[in-house]
């Protein structure tokens, strides 16, 4: 069943055409990847989706409902979370306060501390550093608090940019297995991700973009196996 639906969406940053149509559909249990170079509209995407860009053409349908015109909050509200590239976590804020923010919707004080603690589950190093300020921690540790933040409000849809970016390769491996792991427990993650070998290992499906377009679709064990994209994207030649 589809969770997200994304319908020929143009989307501009004043008069750069950035994304030119492109469409793409997320079903409930997946994960999906977007994948492509530098440049080529992957984060103009989840901008879009997540209401930071209005597309000027198109629809982005979420639970079967047209959200193109809303509000970031309201997307929010909608069981959405969109995880920034560069984590976007508040640097004065302890990992304590960040995640409490991350659950601004929750009135529940007992739901908000077991979301907490499973976020500890997740990153127990966050633990140890509960009382620490946000912009003190490693660039690692910011990413996990970073994603944990996005699980407080334990949302439909966790849409993820860059998480391995700048990160040493042991802690990519921790971070690509949480992913794996969220979403073995049911969460439906679309993620756009640098690494394209190491995203189109615990996705699904994927897409590729380039220049604003989508060129390739497919299945992500397909797209391991499709020799433009091993050239293009996952260093073989």
């Amino acid at each position: 069943m589809s969770l997200l639906k994304v319908d020929n969406i143009h989307s501009y940053y004043g008069q750069i055409h950035a994304l030119k149509g492109i469409s793409i559909e997320v079903n409930e249990g997946e994960i999906v990847t977007l994948i492509g170079s530098n440049g080529a509209g992957k984060s103009t995407a989840l901008r879009t989706i997540s209401g930071m860009i209005h597309p000027k053409k198109g629809k982005v349908l979420f639970h079967g409902k047209d959200i193109s015109k809303l509000a970031p909050h309201e997307i929010v509200h909608s069981g959405m979370v969109h995880v920034p590239e560069g984590r976007g976590i508040f640097p004065t804020l302890t990992v304590k306060e960040n995640l409490e923010m991350g659950a601004f919707t929750v009135g529940d004080s007992r739901l908000i501390e077991e979301r907490m603690e499973y976020g500890f589950s997740l990153f127990p190093r966050l633990k140890e550093r509960i009382d620490q300020y946000g912009g003190t921690l490693s660039g690692g540790e910011q990413q996990m608090l970073a994603i944990a933040r996005g699980l407080m409000l334990d949302p439909h849809l966790l849409m993820l940019d860059e998480p391995s970016m700048g990160l040493a390769p042991i802690l990519v491996e921790l971070i690509f297995d949480i992913i794996k792991a969220l979403n073995d427990r049911g969460m439906t993650i679309l993620l756009v991700e640098q690494n394209a070998l190491m995203a189109l290992s615990i996705a699904h499906r994927g897409y590729v973009l380039q220049t604003g377009e989508i060129t390739v679709s497919d299945s992500a064990a397909n797209l391991r196996g499709n020799k433009e994209v091993q050239k293009a994207y996952l260093g073989m030649t």
